[in-house]
């Protein structure tokens, strides 16, 4: 397979939502766990939902909020994309992800006007070094399944350490099979990484830090087909962590990310 799902059919129903019917592939298969989906790939399939879920050319997504239900599991799902609050200047749009008659994952995006605010315009964050300019990393190959498997990365390994650093991450399969995927949900598929490029503790050793969200704003539309993922990931002493990233496309920053984590002792 060339992509990380195959779309079986898509339904519309009569309160103007549609349900899209999907399998995953191999190349969605999770780190966690082999009978399960990565959140990475999972994300991008719900951007591609609700970016084009009634699309109009004056609005864009400026924040996508997914929260984890539980397991993502492997094989056939559905996905359903309902609009919770329509406008003229700004939509709250909504996609739920069920597998086995569960929900795994629900996704709200907020879709906003455009306009021209260049004379205004201003950014804190600054610029990485570019990927071409990056020697290959194997790092991530620490961690298991297909997803993982299906990526390249790119960093300067002397200047990343556990806890803290840049990697650069891209991919050549298309999200859905037979569908050319735009750069924005080819780079949203990518940022839930974010929480293994960095890792405080050993992947699958000792500790689990699995994420229960992802947080995603976007100052402006990333392009291209790399990300670059600028991270810190903090544990705290009571079973929660964060991790936090400034994203990256190679034109420079383009927004963040946030996942709250839930810490785990593994059984030995």
């Amino acid at each position: 397979m060339s992509a990380y799902y195959s779309l079986l059919k898509r339904e519309p129903h009569a309160d103007g939502s549609v349900t899209a019917y999907y399998r995953s592939n191999i190349h969605a298969q999770g780190a966690w766990n082999p009978h399960e989906q990565h959140m990475a790939p999972a994300t991008g399939l719900l951007s591609a939902e609700l970016e084009q879920f009634q699309a109009r050319p004056e609005m864009r997504i400026g924040r996508v909020s997914l929260d984890i239900f539980g397991l993502i599991a492997f094989g056939e799902f559905t996905i359903t994309t309902r609009m919770i609050r329509p406008g003229k200047t700004i939509e709250l749009i909504e996609s739920e992800m069920q597998a086995n008659g569960k929900t795994c994952i629900v996704a709200r995006a907020w879709k906003m006007m455009t306009q021209d605010t260049t004379h205004i315009a201003g950014l804190e964050d600054h610029a990485v070094e570019h990927p071409e300019n990056l020697p290959i990393w194997q790092g991530m190959k620490d961690w298991p399944g297909g997803f993982i498997q299906s990526t390249e990365t790119r960093c300067d390994a002397e200047k990343r350490r556990a806890g803290k650093g840049v990697v650069w991450i891209s991919n050549n399969l298309d999200m859905v099979e037979g569908q050319q995927t735009n750069d924005f949900v080819h780079l949203m598929g990518m940022v839930d990484t974010a929480n293994g490029i960095v890792s405080r503790q050993q992947p699958l050793k000792g500790w689990a830090f699995p994420n229960l969200d992802l947080q995603i704003h976007l100052h402006r539309l990333p392009q291209g087909k790399w990300l670059g993922i600028e991270a810190v990931q903090q544990f705290g002493n009571d079973g929660v962590g964060i991790t936090s990233a400034v994203l990256h496309d190679v034109h420079g920053p383009f927004g963040r990310s946030e996942q709250i984590l839930t810490l785990r002792k593994l059984p030995t």
